[in-house]
């Protein structure tokens, strides 16, 4: 599998690592995005398969909660801790790896909470 990670967020970094991964079927994957924004709660995870130019929601957080779309729910988890007065992380991570189901570029981004 080979992805690329990126993460957006209008006026600040989101940091999202590894930047770039290979990994093999059957492999868990784990993905970490990260800003300094307190007030920036809501985040939300997408998929941009080979040759698409439209992303697919995965899903989001916010504090606790977390919700996600239906294509996803069998193979990806989502977790973070958006609370309180500190910088925020969560992380998405993929279960068992399918080599060309799983394969793409991965976003995540950052906003107030709706």
């Amino acid at each position: 599998m080979n992805s690329h990670f990126l993460g957006v967020c209008l006026g600040v970094e989101v940091r999202q690592t590894p930047a770039e991964l290979l990994m093999s079927p059957g492999d868990k994957v784990q993905l970490v995005c990260s800003h300094e924004k307190n007030d920036y709660t809501f985040m939300q995870w997408y998929q941009q398969p080979p040759g698409e130019r439209a992303l697919k929601r995965i899903g989001h957080l916010n504090f606790g909660s977390k919700e996600y779309e239906e294509p996803f729910k069998k193979h990806f988890k989502m977790s973070g801790d958006l609370s309180g007065d500190k910088a925020k992380n969560a992380s998405l991570f993929i279960d068992t790896l399918k080599a060309e189901e799983h394969s793409a570029v991965y976003f995540c981004a950052a906003s107030y909470a709706h």
